[in-house]
């Protein structure tokens, strides 16, 4: 066995409630002091993700979101637990970048423990909603570059400022009637095709 374990330090992370305040739909909501527990594997191994259950001001524990830069797919697996992917892409200007405010497509995926891997195409943006009463454990196959030094572990292979700037995705996913339901991000001008599975929409 041949292993080095000079980033050993960096594969464990979490996103305490003051990082996850950016995104969320009520940001002076009381929360978990960690919403989600990450042990990062890198390129050559799994990235596992573990999330509380509960809500925060009404809205289900989520991980922070982002899109890939470059070129870069990734699959779920779900482990234990339940919950809901949250994917969208958005449009893009003549010069072909990103407009923060227009979906392009969006798409909500319910998801659990036993489900088939969910593949994530390129240019997606993507996260994980918990709406069990257990921890929701995910694994993905993400690279995460180690050499990068972050105290709130974003690595470099992702973008998060577009879902910073927007304060989260097109839907936020709430719980409206004891059920998850999903209630529209008025920051966002406009969503042109959406997928909504079986989840409701609320004003």
């Amino acid at each position: 066995m041949n292993e080095r374990f000079q980033h050993v330090d960096q594969h464990f992370a979490l996103r305490p409630n003051s990082k996850m305040q950016e995104v969320l739909m009520d940001p002076q909501a009381e929360g978990p002091a960690n919403h989600y527990y990450m042990i990062r594997g890198g390129k050559d191994q799994t990235n596992i993700t573990v999330l509380e259950p509960g809500t925060v001001g009404g809205e289900y524990i989520k991980t922070y979101g982002h899109y890939h830069i470059g070129q870069l797919d990734e699959t779920y697996k779900f482990l234990s637990g339940e919950g809901v992917v949250l994917l969208q892409k958005l449009a893009s200007d003549e010069k072909g970048n990103m407009i923060p405010d227009m979906v392009e497509e969006f798409k909500a995926i319910e998801v659990g423990a036993g489900h088939e891997p969910l593949f994530i195409p390129a240019s997606y943006g993507h996260l994980i909603i918990n709406t069990g009463s257990t921890y929701f454990t995910t694994a993905d196959d993400s690279p995460v570059d180690f050499e990068e030094r972050d105290p709130v572990s974003l690595p470099g292979h992702a973008n998060y400022e577009l879902v910073q700037r927007m304060r989260g995705f097109a839907f936020y996913l709430v719980e409206h009637e004891g059920k998850p339901a999903l209630k529209i991000n008025v920051m966002y001008k406009d969503v042109r095709n959406a997928e909504f599975g079986n989840l409701p929409v609320i004003s």
